[in-house]
């Protein structure tokens, strides 16, 4: 199946979505890459879903990626003896270590990590932000807050610190079972939350040794102020839009979005756009127009990738939600202005013998208005070489590898094709023009470009690049 759009499609699985069937239909709607959300999965569902995964994709014959998104650190305040409570704009409420229940004047915090880093004028925020207080006094026992936003508090709210690194990692002990249990099952990427620094990748990297790509979840302003460095150590970036509204100004946030999109394709890493994306459609069976113009804004941008969360996971329409988001992408990816724009974020190539040959690959190919760029590719490298040249002509990686595949089908504009590696430069040029005249890229009498790196199958070594003819006897096959 040949998509109309470069852009990917990542589709979340929930209760609206875990059926075999329902998995299938959103495949066939659109959806590039399944999201499992560990913070509402077991393992025995979470394996039962990779199993279903692989179904379709054995019946459909194209590589399906699968992104494994762990929890992270939850942060929040004890119970209250009461029920809840109302903080009143100028009050002074206290968050201690006393395990006791709280009331209108104090409630328990089981975090000690965030007793030992908060300073005073640090803010706090409670409750996804609607709560925000001022920090007085901290020392190792109680942290003295001033109410600056009031409002009423329940039982084991969320506690987010918006000003204040915490000394602890990413990974709690509930996200290094899940990551073994999803590693163990074949999953392709594995996304991190709550990442506050470059170190924070560490122990994801130690657990996956490879096994897995790792995607760092923008969603704290302190990853923000570190961004080089988690681009540095990270195979992808999502913009978690919701958590990042929450601990930053929301009017910050497009920016921010448009600083790592671009980010990440100087990098030739995929940036996934995500978080309420298509909202409405939870409950609707058509988006607004606002939300239609959020999801054109980051295909114009050059996202590789826009995700559905609570749409396809828990919403009533998710197999519409997918194709309507697909329907917007084509639309989109056929605007005159869309190449235009993605030709003015155009990043230099870098001083490396890959990248000048995707670069040259790409000026062939629009020089001669080439159906196909066919990247030859055993780790993944050289198509992600040529995807961050944003081409006009749609890129076929050929792949003997199956994770590689997978692990491609996050990224922008690119088809995989899992087939035997060529023998040959004969044989690998010949495959190459079957295969995409196969696959509905090109036909016969057309050309296509080829990129590989000879010895073949040697991982990073794109060096060649060769025009091929598509010949009459392909279309006779």
């Amino acid at each position: 199946m040949r998509r109309l759009r470069r852009t990917k499609i990542v589709a979340t699985l929930g209760p609206a979505s875990s059926d075999p069937a329902v998995i299938a239909q959103l495949f066939m709607a659109g959806a590039d890459v399944f999201r499992i959300n560990m913070s509402h999965t077991s393992h025995d569902r979470m394996r039962e879903l990779v199993a279903a995964i692989r179904k379709v994709e054995r019946d459909q014959a194209r590589p399906i990626g699968i992104l494994v998104d762990l929890q992270g650190p939850k942060l929040r305040v004890g119970s209250f003896a009461n029920g809840p409570v109302m903080l009143e704009k100028g009050a002074v409420f206290s968050l201690d270590t006393d395990p006791a229940p709280g009331d209108t004047l104090r409630a328990y915090l089981p975090h000690p990590e965030i007793f030992e880093s908060t300073q005073a004028g640090h803010s706090l925020l409670l409750d996804d932000g609607k709560i925000r207080l001022k920090v007085e006094a901290a020392d190792a026992n109680r942290i003295t807050t001033r109410v600056v936003v009031g409002g009423k508090l329940s039982d084991r709210k969320g506690v987010s610190l918006p000003d204040t690194v915490l000394p602890f990692s990413a990974l709690a002990e509930k996200d290094r079972s899940d990551l073994e249990a999803a590693l163990d099952a074949g999953i392709d990427w594995v996304a991190l939350s709550f990442i506050q620094r470059p170190e924070d990748l560490a122990d994801a990297r130690k657990i996956t040794r490879g096994r897995a790509a790792v995607m760092s979840k923008i969603e704290k302003p302190q990853a923000v102020t570190r961004l080089d460095d988690i681009l540095d150590l990270s195979d992808a970036l999502m913009v978690a839009r919701g958590d990042l509204g929450v601990e930053m100004p929301l009017e910050k946030v497009p920016g921010v979005q448009k600083l790592m999109t671009r980010m990440g394709r100087r990098a030739g890493k995929s940036v996934v756009v995500a978080t309420q994306m298509l909202e409405s459609m939870i409950t609707s069976p058509v988006p607004t127009r606002a939300e239609v113009s959020d999801v054109a804004t980051a295909i114009f941008d050059g996202a590789d990738a826009v995700m559905l969360s609570a749409e396809s996971a828990a919403g009533q329409y998710p197999v519409e939600a997918v194709a309507t988001m697909n329907r917007i992408a084509e639309e989109v990816e056929n605007d005159p202005t869309y190449h235009m724009m993605l030709a003015a974020q155009h990043a230099e190539p870098e001083a490396t013998g890959a990248d000048a040959i995707a670069a040259a690959a790409r000026q062939i190919a629009e020089t001669l208005d080439l159906p196909a760029i066919v990247c030859w590719t055993s780790s993944g490298s050289t198509g992600l070489r040529v995807a961050r040249e944003r081409t006009r002509s749609p890129i076929i990686a050929i792949s003997p590898k199956v994770a590689t595949g997978r692990k491609l089908s996050l990224v922008w504009g690119i088809h995989c094709i899992v087939a035997e590696d060529a023998h040959d430069q004969d044989d690998m040029v010949e495959r190459a023009c079957r295969l995409a005249f196969k696959d509905g890229f090109a036909r016969a009498g057309q050309r296509v470009i080829i990129v590989a790196g000879v010895p073949l199958g040697t991982p990073g070594a794109t060096n060649m690049v060769r025009i091929a003819f598509v010949g009459s006897d392909v279309a006779n096959d």
